[in-house]
């Protein structure tokens, strides 16, 4: 039998910066300072990402490229490994995003790479807690309550039972 489904989410937008709340503005404002930290030599493009822990602990991270493609790692990434590595057990429960090139702050929201979505799924699984992604831009921000809605049909653990044994 053939079904049709439909798979959506909501998200929140705001028109500037100062129209969110004080936490996801500091939080904001510490992705941006990270973008300008990035190591981008050969695309330019200059991504930060800020992770709120639950104890109110901001840990950042941003992208590093390598002339040996794909060895580079993400901010979002570069952020949760720090955080995991660093601060085990202290869950996260936000993380912020925005890009620096050619000398401004990206004007778009930016929004977490397919792997960077795989990761973040995958922490909130293991924390069994939603992280909430604020993805800035100058002439907008995009709020999404979790990161998993940004990955429908992810993979994950319960994939891997392929063939579970009775």
């Amino acid at each position: 039998m053939k079904r049709n489904k439909n798979i959506s989410f909501t998200y929140k937008e705001f028109d500037k910066a100062e129209d969110l709340a004080k936490a996801d503005l500091e939080l904001l404002n510490s992705a941006k300072k990270a973008s300008e930290n990035a190591y981008a030599p050969y695309s330019g493009f200059m991504v930060g990402a800020a992770l709120r822990l639950e104890s109110g602990k901001i840990i950042t991270g941003a992208n590093v490229e390598n002339a040996a493609f794909p060895s580079g790692i993400c901010a979002e990434r570069n952020a949760i490994s720090n955080a995991s590595a660093n601060y085990p057990g202290d869950k996260p429960v936000a993380l912020a995003i925005a890009a620096y090139s050619e000398n401004n702050h990206s004007p778009e929201p930016v929004s977490p790479c397919g792997n960077c979505r795989q990761v973040i799924a995958e922490e909130e699984l293991r924390n069994r807690k939603k992280i909430r992604i604020i993805m800035g831009g100058k002439s907008k921000i995009r709020l999404v309550e979790s990161g998993g809605d940004l990955l429908p049909l992810q993979f994950n653990s319960n994939s891997l039972k392929v063939n579970p044994r009775k």
